[in-house]
Parts: C-alpha cells; sequence; structure tokens
C-alpha cells in the first residue's frame, strides 16, 4: 500500500533557552501546522508516533495533548538522532501496513546549552552507556582526549578520512561553508550567517581537525509530518499536496561498525546498507535524485554519507564538495536548508525537519532556497548508537 506526506510543519530551531517554550508548545506550532498544510482535522489522525530524546517518559502525550483530546494512541520514540526519521518510518508502516490511514509523526526536543555528552543523556555510568562499545573503538585507536565526546568520535574519523584518502582542512571546511550558505534563506534554520572556508577554518577548534563552525549545535524545536493513504488522499482531494513516500529502509549496527576504524563505527556501513535498500526497492538510484538532505552532525559525516550514498567514490567526497557538485549549480543540493550545521539539530526532531524540507522542496515551495525542477529527493537521518534511516520521496 502506497504512503504519502500531505502536510508538513516545524517551529525555528532555536539556541536552548532563548525562547520562553516548554516541548508541547513546540509540538502545538509544529503539528497545527502539518495539520493545517494538509487541511486535515486532527479528529482524523489514528495513531501519533512521537519522537524525543532528552524529556521524560509519555511526553508524547502531554505534547499530543495540546492538539487534541481524542484518545488517540501515542507512541513515545527514542533512537538517538535518527529519532525524528524512526517516527516517520513508523507513520508510513502504520499506513503501509493498513493499520492506519492518517498518521501523525511529531519529533522535538527541548535542550540545553552546551555540548551533547558521549550518550544521549550525557550522564550515567559510562559503562553502561549504549554507546559505550562505539567510544572503545575509539579509545583503542585513538586515545581519548578532553574534547566534547561526539565530536571527539567524529573528529577522529576525519583524522581516519585524512590519512587515508589525504582529504583536507579546507574540503571538511567546505561543507559548513556551503550549509552556512544555505541556510541564509532559511528563516527556520537557528543560524543564518554565511561564512567562507577561511572563516570556517579559522573558528575555534572543537576537536581537530573540526572547528566549531562545522559542527552542529544544540537546538530546540520541533517537526510534524501527516502521513496518509491512498484511499485518504482520494477522498479528502489532496493530490496537490501529496509527496509520495517511495521507499524507506532503516538499519542497525553490523560486524562491520565494530572493525577498529571510526570512520565505520559512526555509522557509514549503516547508511550505505540502507541507501542500497531504497534504491533496491524504489527501482532509482542517486542519479535520479535531485535534491538530499543528510545528517552533517559534523562536517565529515556529510563526506562520509556522500560515499555511502553512491554519490562518489570512496575517498573522493573532498573533492566533490570542493567541485561545487553538492549545491545550486551542481548535481545535487546537499542540505539546502542549512542542514544540522547551520539549521540546528534537536534531536528528536530532525528527522522530520527534513522530511518537510524536502517536501517544500518538491512541491515547488522552497522559496529562495528552491532547488529548480526538483522531483525525487532523499533524506538520511543517523543516530550513534546506532540507527540509520533513508527515506526517498517523489512528487
Amino acid at each position: 500500500m502506497k504512503s504519502y506526506i500531505v502536510g508538513v510543519g516545524m517551529t525555528k530551531f532555536e539556541k536552548p533557552e532563548s525562547r520562553d517554550w516548554q516541548y508541547w508548545d513546540m509540538v502545538k506550532e509544529a503539528g497545527g501546522a502539518a495539520l493545517a498544510d494538509a487541511g486535515v482535522d486532527y479528529g482524523l489522525v489514528e495513531q501519533v508516533p512521537a519522537g524525543y530524546c532528552f524529556q521524560p517518559s509519555t511526553a508524547g502525550q502531554r505534547a499530543a495533548y495540546e492538539l487534541g483530546l481524542t484518545g488517540v494512541p501515542v507512541y513515545n520514540v527514542n533512537n538517538n538522532c535518527a529519532t525524528g526519521s524512526t517516527a516517520l518510518m513508523m507513520a508510513r508502516q502504520f499506513v503501509q501496513g493498513g493499520l492506519a490511514d492518517c498518521v501523525l509523526a511529531v519529533g522535538f526536543e527541548k535542550m540545553k546549552r552546551g555540548a551533547l555528552g558521549g550518550g544521549a543523556d550525557g550522564g550515567g555510568d559510562f559503562k553502561t552507556s549504549p554507546v559505550a562499545r562505539h567510544y572503545g573503538i575509539m579509545a583503542a585507536a585513538h586515545g581519548f582526549e578532553m574534547s566534547p565526546p561526539t565530536a571527539q568520535i567524529f573528529g577522529n574519523a576525519a583524522r581516519e578520512h585524512m590519512e587515508r584518502y589525504g582529504t583536507t582542512p579546507a574540503q571538511l571546511a567546505a561543507v559548513g561553508a556551503k550549509n552556512h550558505r544555505h541556510s541564509a534563506n532559511n528563516p527556520n534554520a537557528q543560524f543564518q550567517d554565511v561564512y567562507t572556508v577561511e572563516e570556517v577554518l579559522a573558528a575555534k577548534t572543537i576537536h581537530d581537525p573540526l572547528t566549531k563552525l562545522q559542527c552542529s549545535p544544540t537546538s530546540d524545536g520541533a517537526a510534524a509530518a501527516v502521513v496518509v493513504s491512498e484511499r485518504f488522499l482520494v477522498a479528502h482531494g489532496l493530490h496537490d499536496k501529496a509527496v509520495e513516500i517511495i521507499a524507506q529502509a532503516m538499519t542497525t549496527d553490523t560486524a562491520d561498525s565494530f572493525g577498529g576504524s571510526c570512520i565505520d563505527v559512526v555509522g557509514k556501513p549503516m547508511t550505505a546498507a540502507a541507501g542500497r535498500k531504497v534504491y533496491e526497492d524504489s527501482g532509482l538510484g542517486i542519479e535520479d535524485v535531485d535534491v538530499v538532505e543528510l545528517h552533517d552532525c559534523f562536517s565529515v559525516n556529510e563526506l562520509l554519507t556522500y560515499e555511502a550514498l553512491g554519490m562518489c567514490a570512496d575517498g573522493a567526497s573532498g573533492k566533490l564538495v570542493e567541485s561545487g557538485a553538492t549545491t545550486y549549480g551542481g548535481r545535487w543540493v546537499v542540505n539546502p536548508s542549512g542542514g544540522l550545521i547551520s539549521k540546528g539539530h534537536p534531536l528528536g526532531a530532525t528527522g522530520l525537519a527534513q522530511a518537510a524540507e524536502l517536501v517544500w522542496q518538491l512541491r515547488g515551495e522552497a522559496g529562495a532556497r528552491q532547488v529548480p525542477g526538483a522531483r525525487v529527493g532523499l533524506a538520511h537521518n543517523i543516530g550513534l548508537g546506532g540507527a540509520a534511516v533513508v527515506t526517498l520521496l517523489r512528487k
């Protein structure tokens, strides 16, 4: 059974503690916008997957109650940074499996200022952390320094890429410069400042070779999507709004993740496997994609994802971004929203915000950041620990 996104919404992503609101206010704003975009009343929603990492149990219900007290089932979803796309995948599975005709997926996060710790909550006994094994791989290869753990594990992946392939600091910085430049046209982005490659390189070092302008910030915000069946689409005359989810896949860590390389432990094998699955299921390839929203939590992850999705050969991603192939006028436009680096990264909302951006792009509603003639979009959302979700959308 086919599934379609017919409505999307998101809040502006904000610096934590800069706006006086609670997570339920965020969901009321983003979920209400998605329902209004679809022209669908909350009373027609049959299931609500609600994604978040930092709020307490049943926060999904507390947030959804702001949209209506209908008794609809609410499922609380936590999959680290891949939480939002996991909620979207649950919505699609409800529809595709014939269990529901109208599902609202929401994702939200109210975060604290400062860098994330080694796990989603940044606390507790590290020995029992779900990502202790991942950091153990890093420590065995690179030791452990006094920099933020997430920046450290991705920064060490960057070091490996540089040693293995000759990738340069300027090529890593080109990712940050590109995504900050894109965000200047996104009113929902946390940052809208433009930087040159030289300015990105000159910013404060977080974990060499990554500077602050190559790292996603902590953020507050929410996003939402209304996912419906074909019969609901027809019954409610929503063809003009509809963007089809033509394929979607989630993968988790395999033995490949733990072979000793930070490139692998941060998720490149998971991304490659999920990408292969959606290409196989859809009959499309990366050559058919026009616009991409991918998980650039750190600049190096954008380069790793280029390779994992087949946009270039292993080791060629630095030259790819440097060539202009992943910005306006190039082969693909990657992260027109500004990506996580500049749009912001409220963990539970990120995957759904990616979907919202792609829906706007494929409908031709993205304004100054519109990708001309965009017909097929790809979203990639990854969480350390681990989960990778790849979604193909088509208008």
